[in-house]
């Protein structure tokens, strides 16, 4: 299946289904990977996972960088994935995350700014502008519509943290961080969580009704490879892509690691919860260019069940 996926993305096929691991029997037991998009179908800066109101897996770089792809399933939960759109010259995304009203938020790291994307009519435009950004790497909402932006400069290894309202405004919240990547947001949106890859620390802070952060503590740091994109379940335990490990840490919200998911790739990028249920968590591997997923006890805090 592989292989004649390649072959189909070589003559210019816009889709290609998987169907052979993701039906498989015994792909309900918890915490066990297993492919859903095979190798090579995405390139190596598979990224920004995210399921929207149509029920399709969205992520950055189908076959290239620059481009968007879009993962549907079946009644069986096998998957197909294909072209979605191309994002205009000079942008490349990463984070990817839905509103309320189902518009898709991408961060652009090369053209520094967040777009809004229409995926009704696929129609493209600038959201916010984050003057003085490095690379706005991945995005995170909270409940009140704010969302929230990492910024890493990977050549000096520091980062920055941006606040954006829900009309576009951005706001530089904190400067001189670790490089900030993975962000993501407690179920009732009194928390935000911001790693930092090459440090590997996890920051917690306070969220009030305005959005603004206090109370800066560590959760939780680990002693070797790198992190990258976060999620919380409902029960507000944060599910990490450990880069470089070939896991999903799963940790507390008071800092305990609960298990290390293992999966099949060693360099998974971020993750997403979907599924009929909200407790399927898809992960994108940088690898392999390959979605593996694996079920999880309880269903993320955005399926809303």
């Amino acid at each position: 299946m592989r292989k004649l996926c390649a072959l189909a993305l070589a003559a210019g096929l816009a889709g290609c289904s998987h169907t052979d691991e993701a039906a498989r029997p015994g792909a309900d037991a918890l915490y066990i990977a297993r492919d859903v998009v095979g190798e090579g179908v995405f390139s190596a800066g598979i990224e920004g996972p995210a399921f929207g109101h149509d029920g399709a897996l969205y992520a950055v770089s189908f076959g290239q960088d620059g481009t968007i792809g879009r993962v549907t399933f079946d009644a069986s939960g096998a998957a197909d994935a294909a072209l979605f759109l191309t994002l205009p010259e000079g942008s490349t995304g990463n984070g990817i995350r839905f509103d309320a009203d189902g518009f898709m938020y991408v961060a652009d790291y090369t053209a520094h700014r967040i777009l809004r994307i229409d995926p009704r009519d696929r129609t493209i435009g600038v959201f916010a502008t984050l003057p003085g950004a490095h690379q706005p790497n991945d995005i995170a909402f909270a409940p009140n519509g704010m969302f929230y932006a990492s910024d890493p400069d990977w050549s000096t290894g520091t980062g920055q943290l941006w606040r954006v309202l829900p009309y576009g405004a951005p706001t530089l919240l904190e400067t001189g961080m670790g490089t900030t990547n993975g962000v993501e947001v407690s179920p009732k949106g009194d928390v935000l969580y911001v790693n930092e890859s090459v440090q590997r620390r996890v920051w917690a802070y306070d969220l009030d009704g305005s959005g603004a952060i206090s109370r800066k503590r560590l959760l939780i740091a680990f002693v070797d490879h790198g992190l990258d994109g976060m999620r919380t379940d409902v029960k507000g335990n944060l599910y990490i892509a450990r880069y470089g490990a070939g896991t999903v840490a799963i940790v507390s919200p008071q800092g305990e690691l609960l298990r290390e998911v293992a999966l099949k790739g060693r360099k998974p990028t971020n993750v997403a919860f979907g599924g009929p249920d909200g407790r399927t968590v898809f992960v994108t591997l940088q690898d392999r260019g390959a979605i593996e997923a694996f079920r999880a006890e309880h269903p993320g805090r955005e399926t809303g069940l």
